[in-house]
Formats: structure tokens, C-alpha cells, sequence
């Protein structure tokens, strides 16, 4: 069944859901920057909207946009910076 969080005041608000991949959920992010932590590999793809994403041991922010994708290793805190209403898939791996 499906699972819902909110999260920054409801700036931040996902839906949890099992994919043909495994664990998954779909979200929206109002602008604004956020940090967040991961307990699994996370890949992330934008579905519309951008976002600038700052890793570990990265000194600046890789904008990512419709399309596109990146990947966040397990048992990390990364920073992300919405500039627009941005919407994403997050896989767990």
C-alpha cells in the first residue's frame, strides 16, 4: 500500500510505493534547500522541474534537470537545492 511523508513545514511531500524494481517513491519539492540522509543507495531522476545536488566530499552543487539522473550512496547526508517546483522518482537500491 501506498505510504506518504511530509516532510521542511510540507515543502517537501513523497509517496511510497513498491516498483517492478523494488522499494520507490514519487515527490514534489517546493524551492528552497534541504538536507537529507540515506539509509540505502538512492537513485534519484527528475521528473520535471531541476535541482541542484551537493554530495559528500563535493565542494559545489551539480544542477540536475528533466531527465536526468544521479545516484547517492547508502548512509550518507547530501544537500539539495530546489530553485523551481521540482518532481522525482527515488529508487532504493
Amino acid at each position: 500500500m501506498f505510504k506518504t511523508k511530509e516532510y521542511f513545514e510540507g515543502n517537501v511531500k513523497s509517496i511510497g510505493f513498491k516498483s517492478n524494481k523494488g522499494r520507490a517513491s514519487v515527490g514534489v519539492m517546493a524551492p528552497g534547500e534541504y538536507e537529507f540522509g540515506t539509509e540505502n543507495a538512492e537513485h534519484i531522476s527528475i521528473i520535471s522541474g531541476e535541482m541542484g545536488v551537493k554530495l559528500p566530499n563535493e565542494t559545489d552543487f551539480k544542477m540536475y534537470k528533466h531527465g536526468e539522473k544521479f545516484v547517492v550512496e547508502k548512509e550518507v547526508k547530501f544537500l539539495i537545492k530546489i530553485p523551481v517546483e521540482t518532481a522525482y522518482l527515488c529508487l532504493y537500491m
